[in-house]
């Protein structure tokens, strides 16, 4: 778990610096807080100036665990063009790697993706030592300058203090691609939805999307704390422009009568605030343990059950802009139950198939 991240002073990174890389050679470096890079995931960034997922001041008060887990950067993104021939990033974490059940490249790592939207691949995760909360890594090198789309995916369950660029002393860095749609997607959920346990930052399913669906996502997972409290949907409803809703909390829920309680209020809140802005409802996935112990299967299905209730009910009240996902459905059937590290939390396989049950399902409610 983070702990909390000092707020990031811009006069100190506003502007490029010029120290030496570890084996001598100069770079110049850049904060992703300034322009033309874009960071993408932080919806309360310009206001706040850090790398925080939920305002620092609001009138709703969130749960302490809340609070803290908000500083885990799951789903950000710095987004720029650039000719370098050389991209070095150096990052100070708010605390090490210490968890025994996700590898500390998705923990506290940057990975880093080249190319247009749609076009988007994987080339390199940052390297350091687990116990390190500070680390410079270099991400690639070639031998000639060439020009590239970057995109930097931030760690899944660690906070990041201070994040620095560093390119060619002669290279450009110019606007990242536009997004399709300037309306985000926000995903409300559990430590499904935050990433765990995602081998490196962009297998969490929401970076996978953002691959898939040329948009920004904003990632509201919070690990054993999305529990559908109102004051998260006060907080939720206050990001302005959201293209779609989507609400995949039950994991956290626990008894059946919790989101009984909780779903419709959460949902009532969203639309007052955004009455036609489509929600997905989404139940959690399939769990390895689901196929033996037959009480929990009778619990899930009657949660399951809960979410699909409450979506018809709107339907029938007029409200056609609020669908329902089994994601019981959601790993596929063909060896779902290798998909996951501790039988709960998917692997990169996992996410990989969450997303690609997804996306056909997002691409129309977005109408890009």
């Amino acid at each position: 778990m983070a702990v909390q991240s000092k707020e990031i002073n811009l006069d100190q990174l506003g502007g490029t610096i010029y120290p030496e890389t570890k084996n001598g050679e100069q770079l110049k470096w850049y904060s992703p807080l300034v322009a033309p890079f874009h960071v993408a995931g932080f919806p309360w960034l310009a206001l706040d100036k850090v790398y925080r997922r939920l305002p620092l001041a609001s009138q709703a008060v969130v749960p302490p665990a809340v609070d803290t887990l908000a500083y885990c950067t799951a789903g950000g993104q710095i987004r720029f063009r650039t000719n370098s021939s050389r991209l070095v990033i150096r990052v100070r974490l708010a605390g090490p790697a210490n968890m025994h059940h996700m590898p500390s490249t998705g923990q506290c790592g940057f990975d880093c993706y080249l190319g247009e939207p749609g076009e988007q691949h994987f080339i390199s995760t940052a390297i350091f030592k687990p116990t390190a909360t500070e680390y410079e890594s270099q991400l690639y090198q070639w031998d000639e300058q060439k020009n590239v789309s970057v995109t930097l995916n931030f760690p899944l369950y660690q906070g990041v203090e201070e994040v620095w660029i560093g390119v060619d002393k002669d290279a450009v860095i110019s606007e990242a691609p536009a997004y399709a749609s300037n309306k985000p997607v926000v995903i409300y959920g559990t430590s499904v939805t935050q990433g765990g346990c995602a081998s490196r930052p962009g297998m969490a399913y929401s970076n996978i999307l953002s691959r898939m669906i040329p948009v920004e996502f904003v990632n509201l997972g919070f690990s054993g704390n999305g529990k559908g409290e109102p004051e998260l949907a006060h907080i939720i409803s206050e990001i302005e422009q959201p293209a779609l809703y989507i609400l995949d909390y039950e994991g956290n829920t626990g008894e059946v009568e919790n989101i009984t309680r909780t779903l419709p209020e959460f949902i009532r809140i969203l639309r007052a605030r955004h009455p036609v802005v489509p929600i997905l409802v989404v139940s959690r996935i399939r769990y390895a343990g689901d196929r033996f112990y037959e009480g929990r299967r009778e619990l899930y299905n009657s949660r399951r059950l809960v979410q699909i209730e409450n979506v018809e009910q709107r339907q029938a009240e007029g409200d056609n802009n609020i669908h329902f996902v089994d994601g019981t459905k959601l790993l596929g059937e063909d060896s779902e139950s290798e998909c996951t590290v501790d039988g709960v939390h998917p692997t990169d396989l996992g996410f990989l198939r969450m997303a690609q049950s997804l996306a056909p399902i997002i691409m129309p409610l977005l109408r890009l």
